[in-house]
């Protein structure tokens, strides 16, 4: 139980430090946010719960075709809050698109022989 603890005290740390860098430097903020943290602190944690190198590269390259469906919400938002759109409906309908360009990813990958 004490290392889900661990796990988790992490991973918000680096949220806060993303959340807290932002306020002052925009675009480092953005860098910082931008870096795979997530995904190699889930790795490490993986392994250290499950050292298996099939998984690993399963999970691995799984993440990778994850990410190709998260990156228009990142053109999307900046777009609609500059047309003067509320930045929580502007944060909705990213994460709206988000979902749906998972779903489809979902339904679309294994048709083109990706393991998801």
């Amino acid at each position: 139980m004490w290392w889900l603890a661990v796990k988790a005290l992490v991973s918000g740390a680096i949220v806060a430090a993303v959340s807290e860098i932002a306020k002052r430097y925009p675009g480092f903020g953005a860098l910082v946010a931008s870096l795979p943290l997530v995904s190699v602190l889930g790795m490490l944690w993986l392994w250290n719960d499950k050292p298996d190198a099939a998984n690993m590269a399963a999970h691995a390259q799984a993440t990778f075709w994850f990410v190709l469906p998260s990156l228009p919400m990142f053109l999307v938002i900046p777009v609609l809050l500059r047309g003067g759109m509320n930045f929580y409906l502007s944060l909705a309908l990213g994460c709206a698109l988000t979902v749906l360009l998972y779903l489809l990813m979902v339904w679309a990958g294994p048709r083109f022989g990706l393991k998801l």
